[in-house]
């Protein structure tokens, strides 16, 4: 029998491509190390269910199928994910709700829709959402910092996605089940900027 380096992804779940600028393709290993899991197993829930573990991984490295994630999230927001300029949040939208309009000055934004479909509107101000589009599963929708926006659910599935926020908009671990959670939340952190409170 022979020995075949590099056979990744087969050989050896632990070795992950580097690419060196250049030059051709390596490999490394990848330590299981002290709170950062042991791969993806470490994501699972411990009762069996196959769930991923919706909860803040801070700013630790992190790999996850977000697609299987966002469609697994229920709450109307969970943090999957705060680093120092960047924070991933999942959101589940209601049959007939909406994100509410809202508005970060300082915070430019990324939403991807994975289940449903809805409208987004955006405007320079509250008052003149000029801009309105269609989305549906596999839609990307980006918010420049100061823009005005809201996300409808149209469908008759709750609208199931996940948000990037840069740098970060909610604290490390926030989870707004419901989005009189978020309303609330919200005003307790000084976000004013919403028309919803």
């Amino acid at each position: 029998m022979y020995f075949v380096p590099h056979t990744y992804p087969y050989q050896n779940p632990y070795y992950q491509p580097m690419y060196c600028y250049g030059t051709q393709a390596g490999y490394w290993a990848i330590p299981v190390m002290e709170g950062y899991g042991n791969g993806l197993g470490s994501l699972r829930s411990s009762d069996g269910d196959d769930n991923i573990m919706l909860r803040d991984y801070g700013a630790n490295p992190f790999v996850v199928n977000i697609n299987e994630a966002t469609k697994q999230n229920s709450t109307f927001r969970t943090a999957l994910w705060t680093g120092k300029h960047l924070q991933v949040t999942l959101m589940s939208i209601d049959v007939g709700e909406d994100i509410g309009l809202e508005m970060h000055p300082d915070v430019d934004q990324f939403l991807r829709v994975e289940q449903g479909q809805g409208i987004v509107r955006m405007g320079k101000s509250k008052d003149n959402l000029n801009f309105e589009r269609s989305v549906y599963d596999d839609s990307a929708i980006l918010l420049p910092a100061g823009t005005w926006h809201n996300l409808i659910n149209t469908g008759n599935i709750p609208l199931r996605l996940y948000s990037i926020y840069a740098p970060p908009n909610h604290p490390f671990g926030t989870v707004h089940v419901t989005k009189a959670d978020a309303l609330a939340a919200e005003e307790g952190y000084g976000h004013n900027n919403s028309s919803n409170g």
